[in-house]
């Protein structure tokens, strides 16, 4: 299995260098399924507790960032190409070291026959229900799985940590077969639900793009990993499209005009955690980066015309960085507090 990460947009893009053992893909739909899914009620007492102790121990591991414990608990595809994820276990040394873990939830996935599944699909509990949830795996070598969801007391704050274990055979020991980063459970001391009803009165009032990006936090914070959803995610995923704004760049370009005459094709904007607060990313096209000194000014023309065209974004955002992006890849970005901004 090779190590690939699922990216969220927003906040987790800090994680972008952080690597995961399993390719995880969201899915969800009503249908049969040979795979089997069983929740921490539903699987017997003694598998519960084996893949459950399987995961205090890796927390253990990787907190104290011993790489050997954790290559030594690894499935065997992984600990022999355990670079990837001892250098994600070095990253996060920060919110690891000294934390102390709790079981949140756990899970038992059994793809039952033989192979390779080309999508392994999970289906726990019954359909439409508060408590079910669903798991879709691509590519999935057949076997047992165990996932244990973790809530994290951190230095940092309170996380998320879930590990993914495989049963080897025919020893029947639990072992590591995937780490997703750490994922915050808040932001700025502020929980999902926090968030959503932040959001809900932004929408209330009119102000439709930060009720947008509040949304957004609200859902991220909501899922512990990528490739979990759940009843209510479903429910606020349903809530959160609705109120996405037009103008808001998603799967097109939006363009700018600014106060130097020039307009501008805008790809992204998402905020980002600053020390005290936010900051908005607004990325666009450029077609060259190599005069840094006109680039700098068509990086605050944009922040000028953004925030003119939104003036919203000064109530939630202490400042705004835009970056330039050229064809191949490369950009320069600008960071200017929201104080600042005329």
């Amino acid at each position: 299995m090779q190590m690939t990460i699922t990216l969220i947009p927003g906040f987790r893009s800090l994680t972008a260098r952080m690597c995961l053992v399993l390719l995880l893909a969201l899915g969800l739909g009503p249908r049969m399924a040979a795979e089997q899914c069983a929740n921490a009620t539903e699987m017997d007492a003694a598998s519960r507790s084996a893949i459950e102790r399987a995961a205090l121990q890796l927390f253990d591991g990787l907190s104290k960032n011993n790489a050997a414990a954790v290559q030594q608990s690894s499935i065997a595809s992984l600990a022999a190409n355990f670079a990837g994820l001892q250098n994600a276990m070095a990253q996060n040394q920060p919110v690891l070291t000294g934390a102390q873990a709790t079981v949140r939830t756990t899970y038992l996935l059994d793809t039952g026959g033989s192979g390779t599944i080309e999508h392994a699909e999970f289906l726990c509990g019954i359909w439409g229900t508060p408590h079910f949830v669903s798991f879709a795996i691509p590519n999935l070598p057949a076997g047992k799985y165990g996932l244990v969801i973790e809530d994290v007391k951190s230095s940092k704050g309170p996380y998320y940590l879930s590990l993914i274990l495989q049963q080897e055979q025919p020893s029947g020991a639990w072992k590591l077969a995937g780490w997703p980063p750490p994922a915050p459970a808040e932001l700025q001391g502020h929980d999902a639900p926090w968030y959503l009803t932040k959001a809900r009165e932004f929408k209330s009032k009119g102000q439709v793009h930060n009720a947008w990006f509040y949304y957004q936090q609200a859902k991220i914070l909501a899922q512990p990993v990528a490739f979990m959803t759940t009843t209510p995610l479903v429910k606020l995923d349903r809530e959160v499209q609705q109120a996405q704004p037009a103008d808001i760049p998603a799967k097109n370009p939006v363009t700018l005009a600014a106060g130097n005459g020039k307009t501008y094709n805008l790809t992204q904007m998402f905020p980002v955690a600053a020390e005290n607060g936010m900051d908005l990313v607004v990325k666009y096209s450029s077609t060259d980066l190599s005069d840094t000194a006109k680039t700098f000014q068509d990086n605050m023309a944009v922040i000028s015309a953004v925030v003119g065209k939104y003036p919203e974004f000064r109530e939630i955002f202490q400042g705004v960085v835009a970056r330039a992006v050229d064809p191949a890849g490369h950009d320069y970005g600008t960071l200017l507090a929201m104080k600042d901004v005329k």
